[in-house]
């Protein structure tokens, strides 16, 4: 009833509606499929409608949950249908908060068109994106972004409108309105609609592209929310689907700038935000010419640039910037896995796909040794759970690659990277095909190199310390003086010394070098190998892929003839259905007429039969008449005879009539003396009876006076009696 509407919106608006539905309970789903019909009905009050709305809008926390809705409970049709009933009112309440429920429903979910009220909700949304009620306008231009994204049949259904061209007018004019929300929506639609089309190719070309790009980077790093931030990415990522578009962001000067802005939205602890950023990261690498930029932007490190006399030694901000998004992106795989699986398992494939292609430029780098420990520690921790996870574990635990970053990890100053590559060490040493022997080497060279690095670093600091007029003056003095000791002789020795050190150290940098260049060309030649594996498989994926479009066209040849062939079948078959009808009320009718004739041809056999009979009837009964008539003849003599008996008779007769009416008086006199000795015996009977019981009582009486009395006296009372 209404006056409980109020108290019921209370009750559901505290539930804890976290995967509710998705847990498998029958209890749950009945109550909402019981609520959603109940929603459905037009007679049901609008506050209650309001409330199970608001509680459909609190289940739909998940996306489980609202596939479940969508798919299972049909929640989608409900609303269009409530939408519909309403659509004269389109600014009432309860049609706004259908239309939210509905774009939170349908994000990312497809909506087919045999979908009830689906036409019916496209042609109110057409409608009221062109009204003048901002209100309206942006949960109907969220929606329809829903609907058309992905959705050729509902695209073609929009495009087949009558008001087409004028709702292409409106949208454009949308993409000069001061929310950034209504511009997404707005070009999410267009993309949909326009971009294989000449409409598309002018909004989406070269011109215009740029200022595209750097809008939506500008809202996905500065927009209004994570609503706005969701469309942003699918709208990029929309657009990333048209190689030309993809050709347009690769030339695009801004590209790796906005990357870096885009990557520090890493470092919020929102899970969706971060999702959406990873999904963006994952549609550029699809991207060939997009995702070198990109190993670029996350990898590579600034090179260190020497700065004036008395300043430290340091990166310039960019490196510092790129260092922090790769960190950034890094973090996603430290993190605890439970509540944020999606966004650890994104940032692993991303950071996959990054490390296959960056690792010509970025294996002699400390974040790429950081994100791969991290990589192989999230497989180590996932192993168990996630199938044929171990086997990729330990394969890539025996790859040439892990050489470099499980060194630089073991001479770390960082104790927790120590202990991260120690702990991998100890998974690995066991495998046959460990690289330990280059392993050991790796660490020789890394400890050279630091040490190489600390003399020259203690020689820069003692030369940045010592003003410059004081170097010069004391390097002009000991040229001097070491001229004058060569030439006097004196110091031949020392010099011979300090050449053959010289030498030796150059020797030393001399084979490090050899073996930094020997694992680099190891590491190229592999890298070679699995590239030309790779284009190996591209190219069977290729040819599997074209085989497979040409069964497909084939199939779709075949099917559409014999989509053909059945259409002219069921048309044959639906003429021979009506011809057999036909057929059928011919036989029925002719079973009806010879029935019908059966009937009529015994009646006329019947009717011959008593012909015959009556004909010879008539012969007999003519005979007879004239047996008769020659009879009656004789006889009429004969009766005018009887007719003189008869009178005489007629009189005796009367005479007996009289004679019986008294005899009948006299019976009925003797009746009713009969009935009345009959009543007296009966009174005679009673009084009879009477005495009787009279006599049985005394008897009675007396055989209890003489029981009282002597018992020898008892036989003759009763013989006396």
């Amino acid at each position: 009833s209404s006056s409980c509407d109020s108290t019921k919106e209370f009750e559901v608006s505290g539930l804890k509606c976290d995967q509710l539905l998705s847990s498998g309970q029958i209890l749950p789903s009945e109550c909402v499929s019981g609520l959603v019909e109940l929603a459905g009905n037009p007679n049901t009050n609008p506050t209650l409608t309001s409330s199970i709305i608001s509680l459909l809008a609190q289940l739909a926390c998940d996306d489980n949950s609202r596939e479940i809705l969508h798919g299972s409970f049909n929640v989608t049709s409900t609303l269009a249908s409530i939408i519909h009933c309403h659509n004269a009112t389109p600014g009432e309440p309860l049609v706004l908060q259908c239309l939210q429920v509905l774009q939170k429903l349908t994000y990312n979910t497809r909506v087919f068109q045999s979908t009830n009220y689906i036409h019916e909700l496209i042609t109110f949304l057409v409608t009221n994106i062109q009204s003048h009620n901002d209100d309206i306008i942006m949960p109907c231009l969220g929606l329809m972004a829903n609907l058309c994204r992905d959705n050729h049949s509902v695209q073609s259904h929009i495009k087949s409108l009558d008001n087409v061209k004028p709702f292409y007018r409106t949208l454009i004019n949308f993409l000069a309105h001061n929310s950034l929300t209504v511009v997404v929506f707005t070009l999410s639609i267009l993309a949909s609609l326009t971009l294989n089309e000449k409409v598309g190719e002018k909004l989406f070309d070269a011109k215009n592209i740029h200022q595209t790009f750097q809008l939506v980077f500008n809202i996905i790093v500065n927009g209004d929310g994570t609503l706005t931030r969701k469309y942003s990415v699918d709208l990029l990522v929309d657009l990333l689907k048209n190689p030309k578009i993809a050709v347009y962001l690769t030339r695009y000067e801004h590209f790796s700038a906005c990357v870096s802005q885009v990557l520090g939205l890493l470092h919020s602890k929102d899970p969706d935000s971060a999702a959406k950023v990873l999904e963006l990261l994952l549609a550029m690498c699809s991207v060939s010419g997009l995702r070198s930029l990109l190993c670029e932007v996350v990898f590579r490190p600034a090179g260190p640039k020497l700065r004036a006399a008395g300043r430290r030694q340091g990166a310039g901000p960019d490196g510092g910037r790129k260092a922090e998004c790769g960190l950034a992106l890094v973090q996603w795989l430290s993190l605890p896995v439970e509540g944020a699986e999606s966004c650890s398992l994104q940032a692993l494939q991303l950071l996959n796909e990054l490390l296959e292609s960056c690792v010509c430029f970025c294996v002699f780098s400390q974040l790429y040794a950081e994100a791969l420990l991290r990589t192989l520690e999230l497989m180590s921790k996932l192993r168990q759970q996630v199938k044929d996870m171990e086997t990729s574990f330990y394969r890539m635990l025996q790859d040439q690659r892990i050489v470099t970053p499980l060194s630089l990890a073991l001479t770390s100053h960082h104790r927790e990277r120590v202990q991260t590559g120690l702990s991998l060490l100890f998974e690995a040493a066991p495998l046959p095909d460990f690289p330990s022997l280059v392993l050991g080497e790796s660490i020789a060279a890394n400890n050279a190199y630091r040490q190489r690095e600390a003399e020259l670093s203690v020689k820069r600091i003692a030369v940045q310390e010592v003003p410059p007029s004081s170097i010069l003056d004391s390097s002009n003095r000991s040229v001097h003086s070491l001229v004058e000791k060569i030439q006097n002789g004196l110091e031949v020795q020392y010099v011979t010394s300090y050449v053959v050190s010289k030498e030796s150290r150059l020797q030393d940098l001399l084979e490090a070098k050899a073996l930094a260049l020997s694992q680099a060309d190891r590491l190229i030649a592999q890298y070679r190998f699995q590239r030309a594996q790779a284009e190996a498989e591209a190219c069977k994926l290729g040819s599997l892929l074209k085989e497979a479009e040409r069964r497909r066209e084939d199939l779709q040849c075949e099917l559409s003839s014999q989509v053909l062939e059945v259409e002219r079948s069921r048309a044959d078959m639906e003429e021979l259905l009506q011809h057999n009808a036909r057929l059928q009320q011919d036989s029925e009718e002719h079973q009806a007429l010879k029935g019908a004739y059966n009937a009529l041809l015994n009646r006329f056999n019947e009717s011959e039969r008593l012909l015959k009979e009556l004909q010879a009837a008539h012969i007999s009964l003519t005979k007879q008449n004239d047996t008769l008539r020659k009879s009656h003849e004789a006889e009429e003599e004969k009766v005018t005879e009887k007719d003189r008996e008869r009178k005489d008779l007629e009189e005796t007769v009367d005479v007996l009539r009289k004679e019986l009416n008294k005899t009948e008086q006299a019976r009925k006199d003797a009746r009713i003396k009969a009935s009345s000795l009959e009543l007296q015996k009966s009174q005679l009977e009673t009084k009879l009876k009477q005495k009787e019981d009279e006599l049985n009582k005394h008897s009675a009486m007396i055989s209890m006076i003489h029981s009282l009395s002597s018992g020898k006296m008892k036989s003759d009372v009763n013989l006396s009696l």
